[in-house]
């Protein structure tokens, strides 16, 4: 059978290349047979992976039979509401298979242009075949995580999740309560039902009844979330302190964690999003979490984008939410003395601005500490 090196360029011509434009209700699948040249169309319903692979069976077989030689399947699909279920089913039935990173291919730029599943899946197979033929520029593959990688990032998204959930809860209620003049609510608090008994409108008299019912109302649901929250947390704890013997990474949280400034939580946001990937360079490491910058230079006009914002938005997030505490936990720090050294006391965008650079080099230097033991220099290790 034909072999595919590290890097994914194919090695002889005995090639069936497949792209597939996935959908609820159907699959469209776009065939080309290599050196034969011939494309073909198919039409499958949605979610129907058995007769996937009975198509691609066919289309193997046709192909063997007119070359006398084996043939081997090259798959690609567009990342998104399909996840990795399918690659993972047509990696355990011996077909390449293939993930595109959808922002990586290159489409028209005109205003108006033709948009079908057919073009569109015509489209992904000519970017497929150039990227397995060595044309690295043609689009980007993604990095397929294992199950339990994949798993292992539930709880603290959930978390992300719940914790957006909480705002929306507390804002509500206080908005509620400024309609009516009172401003000093604070939801979160134990006494919170007491507390509301005893409110009072800003022209002295008691909660409207409705309004009452409603507030209570969110109270509930803001109970619900508080305790899904705790859970999820007590379960991410749990991981960490008690780690399954399959997951690696959970020595990595540990070790994050020894640093000041740097939680539980965050330890496990860094490594489950980024830090579990084998990076060759440091530019690699801040692409990722989209904090690379993205100068625009043509002819005389130049002038700076400011970071490209392609890369993992929940990383993104918690690097620059660590660059601020790592100027307050760390501040005898390098990273931390080249941040005052060049910003100073200086307040507003260019302080906003440093501190994306901060969080950028910051990544790199916990992406050493973590792959090499060198810890950044000046830092501050809690003590037990």
């Amino acid at each position: 059978m034909r072999a595919i090196e590290q890097t994914g360029t194919a090695q002889n011509d005995n090639t069936v290349f497949v792209s597939m434009e996935l959908s609820k209700a159907s699959w469209l699948l776009a065939a080309q047979a290599s050196p034969s040249g011939k494309t073909s169309s198919h039409k499958l319903d949605g979610g129907d992976a058995d007769g996937l692979l009975a198509l691609l069976r066919r289309l193997q077989a046709r192909e063997q039979r007119a070359t006398g030689e084996e043939v081997q399947i090259i798959l690609g699909y567009e990342a998104g509401y399909a996840g990795f279920w399918l690659q993972r089913r047509l990696t355990a039935a011996r077909i390449t298979c293939w993930v595109m990173d959808p922002g990586s291919l290159q489409v028209n730029r005109r205003a108006r242009r033709a948009k079908t599943d057919r073009l569109d899946a015509a489209m992904l197979l000519r970017a497929l075949m150039a990227w397995c033929r060595g044309d690295r520029a043609a689009c980007h593959m993604v990095q397929v995580p294992s199950v339990e990688r994949e798993d292992a990032r539930r709880t603290h998204r959930e978390r992300q999740r719940l914790i957006n959930e909480r705002v929306q809860h507390v804002n509500r209620v206080k908005g509620l309560l400024a309609t009516q003049g009172i401003y000093t609510f604070l939801p979160l608090r134990r006494d919170r039902w007491a507390r509301l008994q005893e409110l009072r409108t800003g022209d002295g008299l008691e909660l409207p009844h409705r309004l009452r019912r409603e507030i209570e109302r969110e109270f509930k649901r803001l109970e619900l979330v508080l305790e899904h929250i705790a859970a999820s947390e007590a379960e991410r704890d749990a991981t960490v302190a008690e780690p399954a013997a399959d997951d690696a990474d959970a020595a990595k949280v540990t070790l994050l964690s020894k640093l000041g400034g740097i939680g539980t939580e965050l330890a496990t946001v860094l490594v489950r999003e980024a830090l579990y990937r084998s990076f060759a360079n440091r530019r690699e490491v801040a692409a990722y979490a989209g904090l690379t910058p993205s100068p625009y230079a043509s002819g005389e006009r130049q002038r700076d984008q400011g970071i490209s914002k392609a890369g993992n938005p929940l990383l993104r997030k918690s690097m620059i939410e660590l660059a601020w505490l790592w100027l307050r936990y760390q501040p005898d720090s390098k990273l931390a003395r080249w941040f005052v050294d060049r910003v100073g006391v200086i307040r507003g965008r260019v302080r906003k601005i440093t501190a994306v650079a901060l969080a950028r080099k910051l990544l790199v230097a916990l992406w050493k500490y973590v792959t090499t033991g060198l810890v950044p220099e000046g830092a501050r290790l809690k003590t037990v």
